[in-house]
């Protein structure tokens, strides 16, 4: 296989990245903003806890108390908190969004 050779002022691959469109180095600190708040991270770990010990909790410890022994209720009861979870966390999301955009609405005003 041929190898091309580089004219006297072309650069080579590793000069032409470091220049246009490339990120800073490591020495620099960048203004970008991270792309998510943390809020919505804990939201979303907290979220995701509760749809893990939520109905897995809720079955086993309805099964022999609560419906004595029959799982059949048990399962059900688990799906039922599992979607109540799931709704609460769409509910809150969708607050959070109306309030960032009333916010946003809010900040227009004031200009």
């Amino acid at each position: 296989m041929a190898t091309r050779r580089l004219a006297a002022g072309e650069k080579t691959i590793l000069e032409k990245d470091d220049t246009v469109g490339s990120s800073p180095p490591a020495s620099q600190k960048t203004s970008i903003a991270p792309a998510v708040p943390k809020s919505v991270i804990f939201k979303l770990l907290g979220f995701t806890f509760t749809m893990i010990v939520a109905p897995i909790g809720s079955y086993f410890a309805t099964v022999d108390f609560l419906f004595k022994g029959n799982s059949t209720y048990a399962g059900a009861l688990a799906a039922i908190i599992a979607n109540v979870v799931l709704v609460a966390y769409v509910i809150v999301a969708f607050y959070e969004d109306q309030s960032d955009q009333l916010a946003e609405k809010d900040s227009k005003k004031d200009r």
